[in-house]
């Protein structure tokens, strides 16, 4: 359900979060590094500049994100994050915008640190903003009748989807690691008729848009994009700011 170029629209924003994150990991000779949801493989390449000489992999659960990695030159496998298990030479793992599909990812991430050797670095992020009009006004769309029945149970995420920055350094305390959490809220610049629209068409919206057909499509999109434009309105030089929340940590393992 994934359109590379869809997700590349917006690639200077998504990509920001990236470096922030990759920023904090202080390794210098790692053996493997993982990137778990590699997407396009935009980012992906970036660790391999940085740590050349280890075993780099890459991996999405998407067939077309996977596809557009392997035309950057990454040997990307398509794998579920929730049936992946690190290698014991693992000594940095990142996992950028993706956690926020996995159900009880929480889980996942003591399980990880568990098989990751000692000194072993984990580096997350998750969107925020599920609280956001951006996201409420979905769920609000999609839980009017003519709708739901239509889509067959597609929704976008719950609130709950992730964790404050507090609760994942719990998680990770809690197995031992030593851990940086945070949060930033980035006002971001958006220009076009339906930027926000065309902004989570790319991410939140991909399984609705999966569930429909073009019409449907179509019609759907037409419902939602004036409820949007209401909550984030642009300015008179055509600027609408879109506030974006996103949650990281990076952990170390005992």
């Amino acid at each position: 359900m994934w359109d590379p170029t869809k997700y590349l629209a917006f690639a200077d924003h998504r990509d920001r979060p990236f470096h922030e994150l990759v920023a904090r990991i202080d390794a210098t000779v790692p053996r493997r590094v993982v990137d778990l949801g590699c997407g396009p493989g935009n980012l992906t390449v970036l660790l391999a500049k940085r740590w050349p000489d280890a075993a780099l992999d890459a991996l999405d659960s998407s067939p077309d994100m996977v596809a557009a990695a392997r035309e950057r030159g990454l040997d990307a496998v398509v794998a579920d994050v929730r049936d992946w298990t690190p290698a014991g030479d693992t000594d940095v793992l990142v996992t950028n915008a993706v956690l926020q599909w996995v159900p009880d990812h929480a889980a996942l991430l003591r399980q990880w640190v568990e098989a990751m050797p000692s000194g072993a670095w984990l580096a997350m992020q998750v969107p925020g903003n599920f609280d956001q009009p951006s996201h409420a006004l979905v769920r609000e769309l999609t839980g009017l009748s003519r709708w739901r029945d239509r889509l067959g149970g597609a929704a976008p995420r719950d609130p709950d989807a992730v964790l404050t920055a507090a609760g994942y350094a719990a998680v990770f305390a809690d197995a031992g690691c030593a851990v940086d959490a945070w949060e930033t809220t980035y006002l971001q610049r958006l220009e076009g008729q339906d930027p926000v629209l065309e902004w989570i068409s790319g991410t939140a919206l991909r399984p609705i848009r999966a569930a429909l057909d073009d019409e449907a499509w179509a019609e759907f999109a037409g419902e939602l994009a004036p409820r949007l434009r209401e909550a984030y309105p642009a300015r008179q030089d055509g600027t609408t700011w879109f506030p974006f929340r996103r949650v990281f940590a990076v952990a170390r393992t005992a």
